[in-house]
């Protein structure tokens, strides 16, 4: 499968849910709304097995956290959320194979600007639901650590889970030009936080370990991999991890919804361990994927 998750013509003439579906051709936003006048929204990516969508209450719980955290106002009920995806995804008779970005923003201002209180119509609920397979294959990812750090909590905190991610495009724009398949980032004191995409775990001795959620977001299949782990009988610490740790694990994998478990290959030209994936990674990798339907809600 291609890293570069290339378009499926299978999506071009879908419909596109924005406060109501339209054709994918038609989907937009005002030139007023507050995603294209600050940034300012929230965001879902969800995975869709088999008819079923995997950890949406999950999902869902921390959309509208973030909404609240945020102080949107006019936030959907989660049953209308609920309602939107399972629509979106009825009207196109998607149930297999498909990845569903689920974005709120805090709507339509009445003049540019943005002072919150412009919005006074509400938020813009959009669900793109798109056929599209795991991001990374299984070939290895080849990574770079990143000079753009990732942002501390007191500037502004990762689990919100927020559209402003341009420090995330600055790091991407650095491994492409490093023809890398993605780059990490560092926290304000120098330790691993996460990729610019996906959150990091690496293995050494037969002990799993992951950065802090302090700078980086704590991600739900980052969560899921932990009790995985716990239910294996493998051990997991969080702790703080230096670039040294990274270069010298045993086997390192990122966690993600895009790509679920991926393994590394290297990062910024060290191999990690053998430059293959390597057995806790199998193991975690295969139990993830046979407990999908634990997680999961049928679409009705």
């Amino acid at each position: 499968m291609s890293k570069l998750n290339l378009p499926d013509p299978r999506n071009e003439n879908t419909l596109v849910y924005v406060n109501g579906l339209v054709p994918r051709s038609e989907a937009k936003v005002s030139v007023l709304d507050s995603a294209v006048q600050g940034g300012d929204a929230v965001w879902e990516g969800l995975r869709v097995y088999q008819g079923k969508i995997y950890q949406l209450e999950e999902h869902l719980d921390r959309l509208l956290n973030s909404a609240h955290i945020l102080a949107f106002k006019n936030i959907p009920s989660r049953e209308e959320v609920r309602n939107a995806i399972f629509g979106t995804l009825r009207a196109n008779g998607m149930n297999d194979g498909v990845h569903i970005r689920l974005t709120l923003t805090r709507g339509l201002k009445s003049t540019s600007g943005m002072n919150p209180d412009l919005n006074t119509f509400g938020c813009t609920l959009i669900v793109l639901a798109e056929y599209k397979g795991f991001v990374y294959g299984e070939d290895g990812l080849n990574l770079i650590t990143s000079s753009v750090r990732r942002n501390p909590p007191y500037s502004l905190d990762s689990k919100i889970h927020h559209n402003n991610l341009l420090n995330n495009i600055l790091a991407k724009i650095e491994a492409n030009h490093a023809q890398a398949d993605d780059a990490v980032m560092l926290d304000q004191s120098g330790f691993l936080s996460e990729t610019n995409a996906t959150n990091l775990f690496l293995v050494k001795k037969g002990v799993l370990y992951t950065p802090f959620a302090n700078s980086c977001l704590p991600g739900l299949t980052r969560a899921r991999v932990i009790e995985i782990a716990a239910e294996l009988g493998i051990s997991c610490k969080e702790k703080d991890l230096s670039i040294a740790e990274m270069y010298t694990a045993d086997e390192m994998f990122t966690t993600g919804t895009m790509g679920a478990l991926s393994w590394v290959k290297s990062v910024d030209g060290r191999r990690i361990g053998q430059a293959q994936k390597g057995p806790i990674c199998s193991q975690l990798q295969e139990y993830y994927l046979s407990k999908v339907d634990e997680l999961a809600v049928l679409i009705p």
